[in-house]
């Protein structure tokens, strides 16, 4: 099945069971997310919110809410996509089976967008102020689109080779913005669209953005394919949508995506900025509010049968996870050929994505060594965090593929035993500080600014790992409630943090300084302080979310037998700060009252009786 657009899409998932229509009225403001998160949570269907409180547009959610659905939606394509990676992957091995030529070749012809006189998507216009305002959590600075396809072209190398589609947050409502004039353009560090802005600020010009909603199912997963750059997501879109992308070319204007269901269309002017925010992130908490780039709306364009698609952004899993899922098991076979030496990597959707990534890569600088010690996993994580979007990643742990040829990444917890029986702690930590990070990761120095750290273990086991509390373990006042998470690892409650940003706690240096002279740690290579260690203990998203979003490494990382020689900095056991700090944006929580309304469409006779 050939989707060209949402409509063929959404009509195939209720043809097969797999779309739910809510004819009651729901209101876009919060009760809608809440819904999408709840049948998400159950594995739920899509959903069809045609009775849409203020706006006349029906709603879509949760269309690729299970990978098994993103599949099925591009069930007759993959396998062209599937051979066109093949042959990116590994040209002979593709030219010794004849069978996948016709495969690759169509997809390639596929890839080449088509340039059309009109389209679906010009029937009608409307204004910003009438599209379904979504806010998905309370404390949101107003409406936004949580699935737009922008836009964009280089201004030196106009067309659609040159071109950049992204999904940047765009705020519709509230803050300064002028009703049905202004939106907001929120797009974080390293994203392809901040290059063409910076042609369009040196020459003087404003960047003209088209603002895509809806359209072929393709789009969206082009729009968060982590292509090389230079390579136009629109190329891959084709490919997965099975067809070449109709766009509409006008004089003088972007082109426009035919078949989307709704364009907004307008330009920025150069350096032209607003506050935008607060909204809810992936990493779980509130983005704060911050200066971002405004776009000046020129008109707003939709087909006769729009529909507007959204999703949650929030703390993970949502549906980005499927995303994430499926967009792994396409390239997985390509980390080798784009990270030399790297066999797997695992972006941990549980703690956020960017602040954790782990990646299993090759030892093979001194093969004739008698003990195995990290060289090349130097070199491999030095490309990780120089290229693509894995150069965004806070803390990337690798192991050495020598060591254990079945270990896997995207097996976690035997990931971190395997990494933490095998580091050593005065050797194995590097860190680099003062760096670009994450726009949405408040942990670091200043906003898109904080360090990194890299693990690299490699050799023979250097501990048995504690699979017991110690007896009597003592602590300093405000820190209690010790917890055996995992083999290795222990967590512990510590008192509120205090202090500034940019700034060591000393109550920190105070607790290592207890421990130090504690018995029965040895066996303890990774401690971990949070607000709540019963929550923290309590599964692994939530120790994976706590330690790894909450902390900065060079800010908050402290050791038992620390020290500093020729500015490499060792210890005996490393101790996380993994508290909320007085500077960390709020994490994000349900309305009460919202999930009650949510609980009633769960009741017999109700639309999602059954789904949860």
């Amino acid at each position: 099945m050939i989707h060209r657009n949402l409509k063929s899409c959404l009509d195939d998932l209720e043809r097969t069971r797999q779309l739910v229509r809510i004819d009651t009225l729901v209101d876009p403001c919060l009760e809608a997310g809440a819904i999408q998160r709840r049948v998400f949570r159950a594995g739920g269907p899509a959903l069809l919110f045609t009775n849409v409180k203020g706006s006349r547009f029906p709603m879509a959610a949760n269309i690729f809410g299970t990978l098994e659905r993103t599949k099925f939606i591009f069930r007759s394509t993959l396998r062209r996509v599937e051979a066109m990676l093949a042959a990116k992957a590994d040209p002979p091995a593709v030219l010794k089976r004849p069978r996948l030529w016709p495969a690759v070749a169509l997809g390639g012809w596929h890839t080449l967008p088509k340039t059309v006189r009109d389209g679906p998507v010009l029937a009608r216009k409307t204004a910003v102020s009438q599209l379904p305002q979504l806010v998905s959590w309370p404390g949101d600075g107003g409406a936004y689109v949580t699935l737009p396809l922008v836009y964009t072209e280089s201004p030196s190398r106009p067309g659609l080779m040159g071109s950049n589609l992204g999904m940047y947050r765009i705020q519709l409502s509230g803050n300064a913005f002028e009703q049905d004039r202004e939106v907001g353009l929120h797009y974080q560090i390293h994203r392809g669209i901040g290059y063409h802005h910076a042609e369009a600020i040196a020459r003087g010009q404003a960047l003209p953005v088209n603002i895509f909603v809806g359209g072929p199912p393709a789009m969206t997963l082009a729009a968060i394919m982590p292509l090389p750059e230079g390579m136009a997501e629109i190329l891959f879109a084709g490919a997965l949508a099975g067809h070449r992308i109709p766009m509409v070319k006008m004089p003088g204007q972007l082109p426009i995506l035919a078949e989307a269901d709704f364009c907004i269309r307008g330009r920025i002017d150069p350096r032209a900025q607003k506050p935008e925010g607060p909204f809810g992130d992936h990493l779980g908490y509130y983005s704060l509010v911050h200066d971002f780039p405004v776009m000046r709306v020129e008109e707003v364009l939709h087909r006769e049968d729009a529909v507007w698609p959204f999703t949650t952004v929030g703390r993970p899993p949502q549906e980005d996870t499927m995303f994430g899922a499926f967009i792994h098991e396409l390239t997985a076979d390509l980390v080798p050929q784009v990270f030399g030496g790297v066999h797997e990597v695992h972006a941990v959707d549980a703690a956020g994505v960017h602040p954790l990534l782990l990646a299993v890569g090759s030892e093979r600088y001194v093969p004739y060594a008698g003990e195995r010690q990290p060289q090349e996993l130097i070199t491999n994580g030095m490309s990780l965090l120089g290229n693509t979007q894995t150069s965004l990643s806070k803390y990337v742990v690798l192991a050495a593929r020598q060591d254990n040829p079945a270990l896997s990444c995207h097996n976690v917890p035997a990931f971190f035993h395997h990494v933490l029986e095998r580091l050593d702690l005065s050797r194995d930590l590097h860190f680099i500080t003062r760096t670009t990070m994450d726009t949405l990761d408040y942990s670091g120095i200043s906003l898109n600014q904080g360090s990194k750290a890299l693990w690299a273990a490699a050799g023979n086991p250097k501990r048995a790992m504690a699979t017991r509390l110690p007896d009597g373990l003592p602590l300093p006042d405000g820190f209690h409630s010790p917890r055996l998470f995992a083999p290795g690892i222990l967590i512990l409650s510590g008192p509120p943090h205090g202090q500034p940003r940019d700034t060591q706690d000393p109550a920190m240096d105070g607790l290592c300084r207890v421990l130090e002279q504690a018995t029965g740690l040895d066996g303890f290579p990774l401690i971990v302080v949070a607000d709540d260690a019963d929550f923290a203990a309590s599964s692994w998203d939530n120790f994976l979310w706590v330690t790894f979003t909450r902390s900065d490494p060079a800010t908050d990382i402290y050791g038992l037998g620390a020290f500093t020689r020729c500015k490499h900095w060792g210890c005996r056991a490393v101790v996380v700060d993994a508290r909320l700090k007085t500077y960390h944006a709020p994490p994000l929580q349900d309305v009460p009252e919202i999930e009650k309304k949510v609980d009633e469409l769960a009741l017999p006779g109700r639309p999602l009786y059954g789904i949860f």
